[in-house]
């Protein structure tokens, strides 16, 4: 008898509901379509690294027949030629190693998982002051929208990661 007083005592609160936060998802497809832009910068970093790809590249910046009024193509074959093509391997393993901290946040998020919440919150948390002082500096609507967008992460990630938490202490 007991048992069925019990069982008619149990609420909604004791029984384990996923979690269903569609916002998830969407911040996790935002982390691929990073990682998959990182990777194809790492590619390409690791392709220019060979002297005869890097010296081509250079000569076709050169020859480009650009109305190019502001002078950004120079700018840019100029960088190129001081940074040299063995730079390259170094942008390549940085952009890999953020492409695996963004796949890492992405399958988590995707997964909701509870670890991949702060660690996102931590990981873009951590660059948004670079991030402020990137836009105030060389200001760009790019800038502006990417660090817009990294704030609401981190405050929807701490708000979603805190219910969860309590969610947790309830049951």
């Amino acid at each position: 008898m007991s048992d069925i007083r019990r069982d008619s005592q149990a609420g909604p609160t004791d029984t384990h509901k996923p979690r269903n936060h569609g916002w998830l998802r969407v911040i996790a497809v935002y982390k691929a379509a990073k990682t998959i832009g990182l990777i194809l910068v790492a590619i390409a970093a690791f392709h220019l690294e060979r002297s005869q790809n890097f010296d081509h590249l250079v000569h076709w910046l050169e020859q480009l027949s650009l109305s190019d009024s502001n002078g950004l193509r120079w700018r840019l074959v100029e960088k190129l030629q001081s940074m040299g093509p063995s730079k390259f391997v170094a942008i390549g393993l940085v952009a890999l190693a953020y492409a695996a901290i963004f796949a890492t946040e992405g399958i988590g998020l995707w997964l909701q998982k509870y670890w991949a919440e702060w660690f996102t919150v931590v990981a873009t948390g951590s660059l948004v002051p670079l991030e402020i002082y990137e836009a105030v500096h060389r200001f760009s609507g790019f800038k502006l929208a990417a660090l817009i967008a990294n704030i609401a992460i981190v405050a929807y990630l701490v708000r979603v990661a805190l219910q969860s938490r309590q969610s947790r202490s309830a049951g």
